[in-house]
């Protein structure tokens, strides 16, 4: 264990590891928040199309995603461009746009947004509609309302469920060993191949996880106290308005 704990393609394999889970966690936050936008707004059509877009992404399987997106391929050869009814302008060979890395990125992005798309709803459903109704009365527009009322409070809700869903992602990632993709997993997997050592290369994977899902916790937990600062004091001042003073009891001279 201790020959393989900081070997080449291992370090390699954490080093891809981080970045699909840097990679898809920022698309996936990103287009989360469009999708609960859409959920969110006053149009029908808008609100179907998120309402379809969760579902869907939520209710598949990440491993069946990632296989559908290597595979695609199969499906679709080549991707071709240009005006209807006239000659394409411009061909791609599907096989060269859809690599491994691109069907991982693809499958753990809009798994994540699904997610996400709730996450950032739900925050912004716990602000109390009273205070944007102020805002707007004060003159201010609904883009300037979001952006100064709206997520500065729903932020406090948000950044705790995102951050263990970064956990997920870092996790999640171990999946993409199915398309051949070094991450750390598959890193150990190779090693384990060559030389036969299964359960220590796996402990090496494990060891791995569990240094990179503890320095996250540790930044999570930092990054609430942060968001969470003042909201503690306010909450104690009220419990202790809230409670009786205490009764003094009377003793005779």
């Amino acid at each position: 264990i201790g020959a393989y704990m900081f070997s080449t393609i291992i370090l390699a394999g954490i080093g891809n590891t981080l970045l699909l889970t840097v990679i898809c966690m920022v698309l996936g936050t990103i287009l989360g928040a469009f999708v609960a936008l859409m959920r969110l707004s006053e149009s029908p059509p808008l609100q179907w199309v998120a309402t379809v877009y969760t579902w869907l992404f939520r209710g598949v399987p990440l491993l069946v995603l990632l296989l559908f997106w290597f595979n695609l391929a199969a499906l679709f050869p080549q991707f071709e461009f240009g005006l209807p009814g006239s000659s394409p302008l411009f061909t791609l060979n599907a096989n060269e746009i859809i690599s491994p890395f691109t069907a991982a990125v693809l499958a753990l992005s809009l798994h994540e947004s699904a997610y996400m798309a709730e996450i950032i709803r739900s925050g912004i459903n716990s602000v109390a509609k009273g205070q944007s109704e102020a805002a707007q009365a004060l003159g201010m527009k609904p883009l300037k309302v979001t952006q100064r009322i709206i997520f500065p409070q729903s932020m406090r809700l948000i950044v705790p469920p995102t951050a263990n869903q970064v956990i997920m992602m870092l996790k999640n990632t171990s999946l993409v060993s199915v398309l051949a993709l070094s991450d750390l997993l598959y890193s150990a997997q190779v090693v384990y191949s060559q030389n036969y050592q299964v359960i220590p290369l796996l402990v090496v994977a494990t060891i791995w996880y569990l240094i990179l899902v503890s320095i996250l916790t540790w930044a999570q937990s930092r990054i609430e106290r942060i968001f969470n600062r003042g909201y503690g004091a306010k909450v104690k001042s009220r419990k202790n308005k809230s409670q009786p003073a205490p009764v003094r009891e009377k003793t005779n001279a």
